[in-house]
């Protein structure tokens, strides 16, 4: 199958592996993947959700969580931008060696970072490094739609050529009104002169950057430090925090608040979880995590961020109960089906899992 021959009436699901047909090289250890369904179905997903790709390295897979890339307004084909760390196991593993006519499998998408979810006539979109890649998908979602949106587009690199997309949003920026580019940087390439901000995003820029940042709703994306200093920047002006939304595969800072009946685990109790579909059963305490408990006994339970947060490691609760905590990873009707995240759930007493 391939993009020139006529697409079936149908959305791919996670059920089917990608093909990757393309890469591009976007910054310093920075990539862009390009992926098809093998069945030639198209994509449904909101723009600036995730998906957690299963990646084949040595010894194992790992899963892994990348926001999309591209915009549903472009159903054929699917892109995620990766960017490599020094520590970077499965992302440096796609830099070198996922090639077109390699498959993958995947989960999701998933997520409810989309502006789809938070509808407004004007948008300040705030990102630093690889957290500009649901900045891109949103972008390109309202470039698409062929009316001129109010988007003021900030983001913060180390220097110039770090900037990921900078030339696809210069792009879209010079054929429509209404996507305002701000870049900010910490210092200058050699030998090639700067015009932009100089520094680190802090209030005054900001006034410089939106006078009207009151009126808009904000989505912000980047390491967790970054955000801390946005979220100051916009509570020291008074914005509404109602209007904040942000992206993070870190588990926010949120004490949790017991309630004098909450079922709290016991170090010293001891609990026996029954992974029914493998056959194995596993001894543990109360205070192992399904996820640990699983990996223990020698089960393989796709996970992600490992807090709650990617849903990736969602399985079904047959029988017991749980001590789960998470951060946004499952919904309210997926807990009513018996559905639990395995690295944010405590065992109580015999628990049965389907997995």
């Amino acid at each position: 199958m391939t993009i020139l021959d006529k697409p079936k009436l149908a959305f791919w699901s996670d059920a089917e592996e990608l093909e990757c047909v393309s890469f591009l090289p976007e910054a310093p250890n920075v990539m862009t993947f390009c992926f098809q369904s093998v069945s030639g179905a198209l994509f449904s997903y909101e723009p600036g959700q995730f998906l957690t790709l299963e990646i084949p390295v040595p010894g194992g897979p790992l899963y892994r969580t990348y926001t999309i890339s591209s915009s549903p307004s472009r159903p054929t084909s699917l892109t995620v931008t990766v960017k490599a760390q020094a520590n970077s196991v499965g992302t440096r593993w796609m830099l070198d060696h996922l090639r077109p006519g390699m498959r993958i499998r995947a989960k999701g998408p998933a997520g409810s970072f989309s502006l789809v979810n938070h509808p407004s006539d004007k948008y300040l979109f705030i990102s630093a490094g690889s957290g500009i890649t649901p900045m891109m998908s949103m972008t390109t979602y309202l470039y698409d739609a062929g009316r001129d949106p109010d988007i003021v587009f900030v983001n913060c690199a180390r220097r110039p050529s770090e900037i990921i997309f900078r030339d696809a949003l210069e792009h879209m920026a010079s054929r429509i009104n209404g996507i305002d580019l701000k870049w900010v940087v910490e210092e200058t390439d050699p030998f090639s002169p700067w015009t932009g901000y100089l520094g680190t995003f802090n209030q005054l820029m900001l006034g410089l950057m939106a006078q009207d940042y009151l009126e808009r709703e904000v989505f912000c994306c980047g390491p967790e430090p970054f955000m801390q200093a946005v979220r100051d920047v916009l509570i020291g002006l008074g914005f509404d925090m109602d209007r904040y939304h942000q992206e993070s595969f870190h588990a926010p800072n949120i004490e949790a608040e017991a309630t004098p009946d909450d079922v709290v685990p016991d170090e010293k109790a001891d609990a026996l979880i029954e992974f029914v579909a493998s056959g194995i059963t596993a001894n543990c305490t109360e205070t192992d995590t399904v996820l640990a408990a699983a990996r223990t006994a020698g089960l393989v339970i796709p996970s992600g961020c490992s807090m709650g947060i990617c849903g990736t490691c969602k399985v079904r609760k047959t029988e017991g109960q749980v001590h789960m905590v998470h951060n946004g990873g499952i919904t309210d009707d997926d807990i009513e089906e018996g559905f639990i995240l395995a690295c944010c759930s405590n065992p109580i007493g015999q628990v049965k899992i389907d997995a």
